[in-house]
């Protein structure tokens, strides 16, 4: 496995490579809270398509898809949760998750 430009170390899990130790960590305890009832419907890399509006027409226009590492419910309620597990929290990411966060009405939570 090779290092990204950042030092973040591919590791494997259960037949799945994560882009990072820590993701994997974090899949690693969302499997323990899955078992025990906590965590239901646990989904890896959802993505969101981000969106602008055309300046002439007013349509809207895919620019870029935002992955996020995680996405599951949790709690009595099933209280949708979006995660992402970030070492180093990029310009690009920064932006997307701006954009994320105004577009979809959710909150990305960081670990």
């Amino acid at each position: 496995m090779t290092r990204s430009k950042y030092g973040a170390k591919r590791t494997e899990v259960d037949g799945i490579v994560f882009a990072s130790k820590r993701e994997a960590k974090r899949y690693c305890e969302l499997k323990m809270l899955e078992r025990v009832g906590q965590v239901k419907e646990l989904e890896l890399q959802p993505k969101f398509p981000l969106y602008v509006c055309g300046r002439k027409n007013g349509e809207l226009h895919q620019v870029c898809v935002y992955i996020a590492d995680f996405r599951y419910r949790t709690g009595v309620n099933g209280v949708l949760i979006i995660e992402d597990a970030k070492g180093m929290k990029t310009p690009t990411y920064r932006l997307k998750k701006k954009m994320v966060e105004a577009q979809y009405g959710i909150e990305i939570q960081e670990v």
